[in-house]
């Protein structure tokens, strides 16, 4: 399954984009499913289905709207129904599905379920309309996140001793944690483990939208470093809403001459394997299926074949006794950098992001002396560690 996720600066028509590759996707037959937060009846000419029941659209094209607060009314009451033992034991009420309102964070966690179930569908291509850009490459580093998360706080080797646990705590006289919860805990896993796979799988890839202009500009290059930092990948930018060049109103001609420069910086910028497809203004809002196939959309890309690692180790043993590790952030800038060496890990902020890398087995053994950013790429220096070192014989 090939999979496009969409998403750009807030306002940029990335909705709108995300429909017409949908569109373009399933021209050459095939069955392709278009996954949308927002409303698409006015888009699309037609109403859009649930996640497990996704409305034709055309031939080989459907859509479905993700409803966070439906399932955040599903995903509470079964919690509850899982933890019924412990909440009585606590005296707790249970809650109605109708006084039960969303909380802040829902909409994150019902478009990762959506996108698991979308996953496990017989669908071709996936097109995905994610949230504005700061917001989507959190979402995208969420899934890795939150099963660290899981592994720390409730490690799967613990279940082992399962059976021991009643002994444990009356000896103990500590509380142990119930079976639910490490139940919960396994199905959250299964879940997360389930969406970050397709999100690093070779043949899912990001589009982003963008209306070419100093704000637009400055998000994309904040984002570029992001997305490296997340090993995310780019098929395309598009440049969205583009006015025609031949504008004699002066008020027109600025804002045209303003798109023209913004374009040639970003033709310069991005790399030359990432097209630049821009999109024209249709002079009014899109609806229906025929004004999204005036957009002239790019359609999906396919993958470029075996992705090489992205993060490479150079080995300088024999001449300077180091190992470089080199890590590709284009558009970092220096100031908004920071790094900390934990245990096997790697620490890395970029700007307002951050991941929490493991290290590569050959460095674990060795000792950071330093790091640099030079032409985007930020090279971190290790020295082997003389008593983990393998020594020759």
């Amino acid at each position: 399954m090939r999979t496009v996720l969409v998403t750009g600066p807030g306002g940029a028509g990335r909705t709108t984009i995300a429909a017409a590759t949908a569109l373009a996707a399933a021209r050459p037959g095939g069955r392709v499913l278009l996954l949308c937060a927002d409303p698409l009846g006015d888009l699309l000419g037609t109403p859009a289905g649930s996640p497990d029941d996704p409305a034709p659209v055309r031939d080989g094209l459907w859509a479905a709207r993700v409803d966070s607060g439906a399932h955040f009314r599903t995903e509470t009451l079964a919690f509850q129904e899982r933890a019924a033992t412990a909440l009585e034991l606590l005296g707790a009420r249970k809650l109605a599905g109708e006084e039960l309102t969303e909380l802040p964070g829902s909409e994150q966690s019902a478009l990762l379920h959506a996108l698991r179930r979308a996953a496990a569908g017989d669908w071709d291509v996936l097109v995905v309309d994610l949230p504005p850009l700061r917001d989507a490459l959190d979402l995208l580093a969420l899934p890795e996140q939150l099963r660290r998360y899981l592994r720390r706080l409730l490690p799967q080797e613990r279940q082992a001793a399962r059976a021991l646990r009643p002994v444990m705590a009356q000896l103990a006289g500590i509380p142990m944690p119930a079976q639910w919860l490490y139940e919960t805990a396994a199905r959250w896993d299964a879940e997360l483990a389930a969406v970050q796979s397709l999100i690093e799988d070779p043949a899912t890839t990001l589009r982003l939208v963008a209306e070419p202009g100093p704000a637009a500009a400055e998000a994309l290059r904040a984002a570029r470093a992001a997305i490296a930092l997340y090993g995310l990948r780019v098929d395309a930018l598009v440049p969205n809403r583009i006015l025609p060049g031949d504008a004699a109103d002066p008020w027109l001609a600025t804002l045209v001459a303003q798109q023209r420069k913004c374009l040639d910086e970003w033709q310069e910028e991005w790399p030359p394997g990432t097209p630049v497809h821009a999109v024209g203004h249709l002079g009014r809002d899109p609806r229906g299926p025929d004004d999204l196939a005036l957009l002239d959309s790019l359609p999906p890309r396919e993958p470029a074949g075996p992705v090489e690692d992205p993060w490479p180790v150079e080995d300088r043993l024999a001449e300077e006794n180091l190992l470089v590790w080199c890590l590709p952030l284009p558009g970092a800038v220096k100031s908004e950098l920071a790094l900390v060496r934990r245990d096997d890990e790697l620490l890395l902020t970029v700007g307002p992001f951050r991941r929490i890398v493991p290290l590569p087995s050959a460095l674990r053994r060795c000792t950071v002396t330093g790091a640099a950013l030079t032409d985007g790429v930020l090279r971190v220096r290790f020295i082997p560690d003389p008593a983990l070192w393998p020594r020759a014989h």
